[in-house]
């Protein structure tokens, strides 16, 4: 009866209220179903404009993960709602309160609807497809840049010549190997850096984020093999995280390649969409320009004491991070006057 004071609550019998919550229930399961739909043609349209690689980005949208759950959850709370609605004259039962938050979400979820369609024509645009790619590879600069695993000694090189390993190095040095395939997603460079004092070691490294590696394929050198604990080779393996594919978290030139991709098959017969490529040209042009104003990594590693801890085979270099982006391009682009002249 207190319920009856509020206009805004529901107060019609079970009746009424089982038709309402099937209603929203039916309606949602439905609009469910359009949504994956169209979520399919999104994905589609993406895969032949702008590669494969650009599904991830889809998948992993807040916004996508949001709508579909929306959709879901309301038609699983009226499913839930409705199991509790009892008829009858001595035992009628209606969750007034329940029945109107049902029909709040169906109001709610109609918003839903229509920010979801907004967001798909907006991903089907290449611009902002573009742009999107570009805000990962900006996000990867500020992650990787500067590199937090140990710090180079600025007296060590005030000279301007790099110090050289050990003259015993490769003799002493025990190769520690990977047990999987797989690409390098991330590694854990504090621990490195924590392992290698503790157990007092030089690592040398060959591979970084990015590469793929074998199983068998050397994961460092640990110099001097007399100091290497039993533990220290699965210590050492925990701190790589292998995958299937990619990742642009430690992996800047994986993003890069992304917007390369997008330009190159802009480029090609099937679409030849020369100003997409010039806007992925103008994304990369910002992102190098932004990495001027970084300081690229030292290959050579310092623990807290002054002592080279671990040295970077293949480091990040800035013409490296050129090639991976404008290599490709141009020679796709070759043909095309206005990308050479962007170039």
């Amino acid at each position: 009866k207190v319920l009856e004071n509020f206009g805004f609550i529901w107060s019609g019998g079970a009746e009424g209220a089982r038709g309402l919550l099937q209603t929203v229930a039916g309606s949602m399961i439905t609009v469910a179903g359009v949504t994956f739909s169209i979520m399919m043609v999104a994905l589609s349209l993406a895969t032949s404009q702008f590669g494969s690689r650009l599904l991830r980005n889809f998948m992993s949208d807040t916004g996508n993960q949001i709508v579909l759950g929306a959709f879901v959850s309301t038609f699983i709370y009226c499913l839930l709602v409705l199991r509790t609605i009892r008829s009858g004259d001595s035992t009628e039962f209606v969750p007034y309160v329940s029945v109107t938050l049902g029909l709040v979400l169906a109001l709610i979820n109609l918003v839903v609807l229509i920010y979801f369609i907004h967001k798909m024509a907006l991903n089907m645009q290449a611009p902002h497809v573009i742009g999107e790619v570009a805000s990962d590879l900006f996000k990867s600069i500020e992650g990787i840049f500067p590199s937090e695993i140990g710090k180079g000694n600025p007296e060590q090189h005030s000279d301007g010549n790099v110090h050289e390993l050990p003259a015993d190095f490769d003799e002493r040095a025990k190769e520690i190997k990977f047990q999987s395939n797989g690409y390098i997603q991330a590694v854990d460079q504090e621990e490195l850096l924590r392992i290698a004092k503790n157990n007092d070691l030089l690592l040398k490294l060959p591979h970084r984020p990015g590469h793929f590696v074998f199983e068998g394929s050397i994961l460092a050198f640990a110099w001097p093999e007399e100091k290497i604990k039993d533990q220290v080779p699965d210590k050492l393996r925990s701190a790589f995280f292998l995958g299937k594919q990619r990742s642009h978290h430690q992996d800047i030139e994986f993003a890069i390649e992304q917007l390369v991709e997008v330009a190159e098959r802009s480029l090609s017969s099937g679409i030849n969409a020369t100003f997409n490529a010039i806007a992925c040209i103008d994304w990369l042009g910002a992102a190098l320009a932004k990495l001027l104003s970084k300081d690229f990594p030292n290959p050579y590693r310092y623990d807290q004491d002054g002592r080279l801890r671990i040295y970077l085979e293949h480091p990040l270099t800035y013409e490296g991070i050129i090639d991976a982006a404008f290599n490709q391009i141009r020679q796709s682009g070759s043909q095309n006057i206005s990308v050479r002249i962007r170039l």
